[in-house]
């Protein structure tokens, strides 16, 4: 069943549409069918049938994609340099980074949980930010980078297993129990892994993935 669309917000200008088609979008919430057209900047396409929001042309979407992914780089550097916490206990003095709260774990014969914190918190991170930054930068240009679709395509799969977030609830539970016993402060490392969870947040959220591969798909024709 093919469905036409209705729009809100006020218009600027579409993105570029590829020559292949026709062109088509499927709701999440009710499966009802829509040709994709293009829509103006500012506009978002909603489901004719349940409202739902299709997909969007946001405003700036390639600028504030590779902006915030450079901010998350900035803020990944940051926190492997400076310490997450640092605590004050019987006279002595001792930071913990997150590289350094990883390899602790793998020297206390818990390598499984060693190896999913560099994974999850460090691997991943890193690989989203850069990944965004490959993909969306060159577009500014109009241009696609060498093998841009199969690092959209790895992107998006490793875009669940990002968990900077749940790392730092984690620090803040232990910290609460260890307010007990020593003086804690939090690190520059702590404020940072908080940015970097924002900015890959806001990165991930700056351009439709239906925008983000119709222009992959328009630089590569």
């Amino acid at each position: 069943m093919m469905e036409g669309f209705t729009r809100r917000w006020r218009a600027a200008q579409p993105w570029p549409a590829p020559r292949r088609g026709p062109h088509y979008s499927v709701c999440h919430f009710c499966d009802t069918l829509h040709d994709a057209d293009r829509i103006p900047e500012g506009e978002a396409a909603l489901c004719a049938r349940c409202n739902a929001p299709l997909y969007q042309n946001r405003y700036a979407s390639l600028t504030r994609a590779s902006a915030f992914s450079v901010a998350a780089l900035v803020a990944i550097a940051l926190m492997h340099v400076f310490p997450l916490l640092i605590m004050d206990a019987a006279g002595m003095r001792r930071s913990l980074t997150l590289s350094g709260a990883a390899l602790a774990l793998i020297e206390e014969q818990a390598p499984i949980l060693g190896c999913f914190v560099i994974l999850f918190t460090i691997v991943a991170p890193l690989f989203l930010a850069l990944s965004m930054l490959y993909i969306t930068f060159p577009l500014l240009f109009g241009v696609a980078a060498p093998g841009a679709k199969t690092v959209a395509r790895w992107m998006y799969v490793s875009e669940p297993w990002n968990m900077a977030e749940v790392f730092l609830l984690g620090v803040v539970v232990s910290l609460l129990k260890l307010v007990k016993v020593a003086d804690v402060q939090f690190g520059v490392g702590f404020f940072a892994c908080a940015g970097v969870m924002v900015f890959l947040a806001a990165a991930v959220a700056g351009i439709d993935r239906e925008e983000l591969w119709d222009r992959l798909e328009v630089a590569t024709e």
